[in-house]
């Protein structure tokens, strides 16, 4: 995708996260700093100031979540994946301090089920009983919605997929 395509594509795609009633009630929020041009999070940032971030480091099969403000950098380092991550004394965050998930895909299908870079991280999180229950949106472009991709039993339906031309409910969470 061309550079200022794949600029407007991620605005308008944080345009409908804006506006979107998860986000309006959420305080503290969980996201990723971009990676091989996933949609770029930075002007929701820029519009969330009054929001609580989270970002996450990767530590053995694990993502342990920081609070974190995305856009000091001062704050950032580069993790052992080539993603800028917060340093490990900035504080960790509890799932019962977590309003909402932003999480990252390749792909994501209309049934919630998405495609990572095949780590297993995000599957491990939502898996477990404590972060299970926090709402998550998939985060891609529409050109990367599919009607269905192949699932494994350890795959975790993520509750809403947004891309440029809105946001909606997964059919695996209704």
């Amino acid at each position: 995708m061309p550079v200022e395509q794949w600029r407007l594509f991620s605005q308008t795609l944080c345009q409908q996260l804006l506006s979107s009633s998860l986000w309006e009630q959420a305080k503290t929020v969980l996201a990723y700093m971009t990676f091989r041009q996933e949609p770029d999070l930075s002007w929701l940032f820029l519009q969330g100031r009054n929001r609580e971030w989270g970002l996450s480091r990767c530590v053995g099969q694990h993502l342990i979540w920081h609070r974190c403000n995305p856009l000091d950098s001062q704050m950032l380092q580069t993790g052992k994946y080539g993603i800028l991550e917060p340093y490990p004394d900035c504080p960790e965050l509890s799932a019962a301090e977590v309003d909402l998930i932003l999480v990252p895909a390749v792909a994501c299908d209309r049934n919630g089920y998405r495609l990572g870079y095949g780590g297993g991280y995000y599957d491990r999180l939502l898996a477990s009983p404590a972060w299970s229950t926090i709402p998550t949106i998939g985060i891609i472009f529409e050109q990367n919605l599919l009607n269905q991709l192949p699932t494994e039993i350890w795959d975790q339906p993520l509750q809403a997929i947004c891309t440029e031309k809105g946001l909606f409910s997964a059919k695996a969470s209704e």
